[in-house]
């Protein structure tokens, strides 16, 4: 944790904002105490993923309570993103410090294009010495109005930006064993990797009820990360101080895998399959095990109406998806190749179609979970 240089740092709307709604501005100022810290104290620097606008926008505008509807929810993100901001702005200010809002929707983790463009705007804020305050733009956001209350968003960003370590901050100050309101519980310090939360029983909700994610979520944006090669640490936001400067505190996610392309952790955990390929057990096999292209011979049957170069799900005969990834051709095109080798069809179709309909690298194996 100490070396990190890079760093995301998520904290979700209870850590910020009272149950009614209306931010805590004491709140807000005592993480960024932390924050600028941190920044001034070496070479580090500090990516701020910030739930919160919804609930910060819910008093001003006379709710009681986080509305169920998505079009009073967006009316409250969109009052309470400028509070947000302008909280942030000011409390930074003190240190001389300089924010930059980044909103981002879906289409802007399930779009190649979209991404590279996010990370290159996160990059040049971090060069320009700014520190970029990233949320979810619930205003717009159509059809869900978060990722798993950002967590799941900032595991993205934390693999986007080439992060060094993201840090989760909650109400809760780490992982435990079972409901940490009762005796006998104990905190989990260490996760090497899945077989240590085999029989862990992780709670779903906040205790303030202003935010949308729980415990669940965070853990699985840290399976996220840590299998994208970013280490995490889970702790409550009143130990973000002892977190970033690397004492005992909260529950420490050890790497599980590598970082991987771009493109592969979008396909795993940000893409919005447009189709499915139904495989042949052989099929299954071959992409699976042995992480190969996937060739035409191998497809049962497809489904959807999707375009060359869009996601799609591969499943195996019983429905389950196995892998995910893009597509070299258009649906309508896919049933004349079923179940023929690309010898074949180079021979009565052209060479054109001497491809597979996934390449390998275009292609990413989903593990349990995932799908």
């Amino acid at each position: 944790m100490t070396e990190a240089r890079r760093i995301v740092v998520k904290v979700g709307s209870s850590s910020l904002t009272t149950a009614s709604g209306g931010l805590d501005a004491d709140r807000v100022d005592a993480l960024v105490d932390v924050l600028a810290a941190v920044r001034a104290g070496g070479d580090k620097e500090i990516v701020l993923v910030s739930s919160g606008a919804i609930a910060a926008g819910l008093a001003p505008l006379g709710l009681v309570r986080r509305p169920k509807d998505l079009a009073r929810q967006q009316a409250a993100a969109s009052v309470g993103q400028g509070l947000l901001v302008a909280r942030y702005t000011a409390s930074f200010a003190r240190y001389g410090v300089r924010v930059g809002q980044v909103l981002l929707t879906t289409d802007d983790t399930s779009r190649r294009a979209h991404y590279r463009n996010a990370y290159r705007t996160l990059d040049q804020l971090l060069t320009m010495g700014a520190l970029p305050v990233v949320n979810e733009n619930d205003t717009v956001a159509t059809d869900e109005i978060r990722f798993g209350d950002n967590d799941r968003l900032a595991a993205l960003v934390a693999h986007l930006v080439r992060a060094d370590l993201l840090v989760l901050l909650s109400d809760v100050d780490g992982l435990y064993d079972g409901n940490p309101a009762k005796p006998g519980t104990s905190r989990i310090a260490e996760v090497r990797g899945p077989a240590d939360l085999q029989g862990v029983e992780i709670g779903s909700a906040g205790k303030a009820g202003v935010g949308t994610g729980g415990m669940v979520t965070k853990v699985e944006a840290a399976r996220i990360a840590a299998a994208a090669g970013v280490p995490v640490v889970l702790t409550a936001a009143s130990r973000a101080a002892d977190a970033l400067a690397g004492r005992d505190t909260g529950t420490w996610f050890h790497r599980t895998g590598r970082r991987s392309a771009d493109r592969l952790l979008w396909l795993a955990h940000a893409s919005t399959p447009q189709g499915a390929l139904v495989l042949d057990d052989g099929a299954v096999r071959a992409v699976v095990e042995r992480r190969t292209s996937l060739l035409p011979a191998g497809i049962e049957t497809v489904e959807g109406d999707f375009s060359a170069g869009d996601p799609v799900e591969l499943r195996d005969t019983s429905g389950r998806p196995v892998a995910r990834g893009l597509v070299s051709f258009d649906a309508r095109e896919i049933p004349q190749l079923l179940g023929r080798s690309t010898r074949e069809l180079a021979r009565d179709l052209g060479p054109a179609y001497e491809r597979e309909v996934v390449h390998r690298d275009d292609l990413v194996v989903l593990q349990p979970g995932n799908g």
